[in-house]
């Protein structure tokens, strides 16, 4: 999906910002000012919720100047992008009160980039992290899977182990963002007891790099009877590896599978354009028709549709990005593998598949994000070309919602699994492994085993965060805008 951008940006600056006056001049803009001038202009263009937000307002500020008095009482750019959101959580931390979850900022678009592409500093231990009681103050964690290539790779540490401490220190709900942000710490290691987590004497010191997350973590091929059955767990929804992904399937095309299981469970997201992609190697035989719709702000909205409407969906493809030839399963069916760190572009795929072909998904229910972002620089039309050279700030607001093809994108709330079956970390078994609790109804779900659905015997604690969430914008669905 291709826009261009000068052109809109030129367009809609005339008709929509300062309505009563002269067209914007940026050379009316104090450099100490400059970087809060971006971050309004570019709120006020592209944010999904502009029309909610009285500041955003077109007709807010009659001059450049009466912006630039408004600007100046931000003396940090966060304030300001914070306070000219849609009920954000920083401000509506309670449960169900927040509407904006997910427009983020960033003082160093490096960092911004290296996530959306799965370039990270890390020590390769994903976790998810848990209160230990109903006080919600003190904290453990899970290692949910170790990444190949990194420190912890090379140590004593595995799937399902337990920590409850870093450096000795107990973790809370208020020290564990500082704990863990640390380049090295020690995990100190407990056991499930009984309900109870219990420290047992053991740990380990891991040391973060910058590691480049291939998102295709484990492929393999399931032969039961007369079913031979695929299952690729994919991690994140990363452009750059989309030839990989494209690997994956024709290795698994190849050996002749009859059914797929595609394990959503950790992947939090990325790129709606890979998305769309995953969703045609899935399938195959329903290319050029509409796999997802994107609605956006009104007055983008007008635009799309009034000058080129197909900019705004979303199609089924036989390509790459690289205009390499997928190798597409042309299946009617799919298994797809949930918790409740399944989101956004993971959802994208669920959602946009259940049209056209039988989606049987099994596990937790997802995270509930059906909204969208861009990456927009402080430059004359918001892409990296010509953006400021002096200051890194990018911002990466929600500015679309996303339907399917029959228009359903009504899921904040998560999608719900056809067969519910939570993740027990007293038992997580090894990934890939045919014993493994989720690939394993998922396997007697396909061959009709007739077992009864296994029942989860951990105790229910509540969850505060994983290891991608606390990267800020793990939890993300985006489109470029070339």
């Amino acid at each position: 999906m291709k826009k261009n951008l000068c052109y809109i940006v030129l367009l809609l600056s005339v008709t929509f910002v300062f309505q009563n006056c002269e067209v914007q001049d940026d050379n009316k803009v104090p450099e100490a000012i400059a970087i809060n001038n971006f971050i309004w202009k570019g709120l006020n263009l592209y944010y999904l919720w502009q029309e909610d937000v009285p500041k955003l307002a077109d007709d807010r500020f009659a001059n450049q100047s009466e912006l630039n008095t408004y600007l100046y009482g931000f003396s940090r750019p966060q304030d300001l992008f914070q306070q000219l959101l849609n009920k954000p959580k920083s401000l509506y931390p309670n449960p169900g009160e927040a509407i904006d979850r997910f427009s983020v900022i960033f003082s160093d678009y490096n960092e911004l980039e290296g996530i959306l592409t799965g370039t990270t500093k890390n020590n390769g231990a994903d976790f998810r992290l848990y209160y230990k009681d109903a006080t919600e103050t003190s904290v453990f964690g899970v290692v949910r899977y170790i990444l190949p290539n990194s420190d912890a790779a090379l140590k004593n540490i595995q799937r399902g182990a337990i920590f409850y401490a870093i450096n000795g220190q107990p973790l809370t709900k208020d020290n564990y963002r500082s704990l863990l942000s640390n380049d090295s710490y020690t995990m100190n290691f407990a056991n499930y007891d009984s309900g109870n987590i219990t420290p047992n004497g053991q740990s380990v010191t891991l040391t973060k790099s910058i590691i480049s997350e291939n998102p295709v973590y484990l492929t393999t091929v399931i032969n039961s009877g007369i079913h031979k059955i695929g299952y690729l767990m994919y991690n994140g929804f990363y452009p750059n590896y989309e030839s990989q992904l494209n690997a994956a399937f024709s290795n698994l095309r190849s050996q002749g599978i009859t059914q797929l299981v595609l394990d959503l469970r950790y992947n939090s997201g990325g790129s709606v354009a890979t998305a769309t992609r995953l969703a045609s190697l899935i399938t195959g035989q329903f290319t050029n028709q509409v796999f997802a719709k994107e609605q956006w702000n009104a007055k983008l909205d007008d635009y799309y549709n009034s000058t080129n409407p197909s900019n705004l969906l979303n199609l089924f493809t036989n390509k790459l990005g690289n205009n390499e030839t997928l190798s597409s399963l042309n299946l009617s069916k799919v298994y797809i593998l949930t918790s409740e760190s399944t989101a956004s572009a993971s959802e994208l795929v669920i959602n946009g598949l259940k049209p056209y072909i039988n989606v049987v998904q099994i596990g937790d229910k997802t995270v509930g994000k059906n909204v969208g972002s861009v990456t927009l620089y402080d430059s004359p039309n918001f892409s990296k070309t010509n953006s400021s050279t002096k200051h890194r700030y990018a911002m990466q607001p929600i500015v679309l919602k996303i339907v399917n093809k029959i228009g359903f994108g009504d899921y904040i709330n998560g999608l719900q699994p056809t067969i519910e079956l939570k993740e027990d970390f007293g038992n997580l078994g090894v990934l890939g492994d045919t014993n493994e609790p989720l690939l394993n109804l998922a396997i007697n779900t396909i061959i009709g085993s007739g077992r009864p659905l296994p029942k989860n015997r951990i105790r229910n604690f509540e969850i505060l965060q994983d290891s991608r969430t606390i990267a800020r914008l793990k939890s993300e669905m985006y489109v470029d805008l070339k």
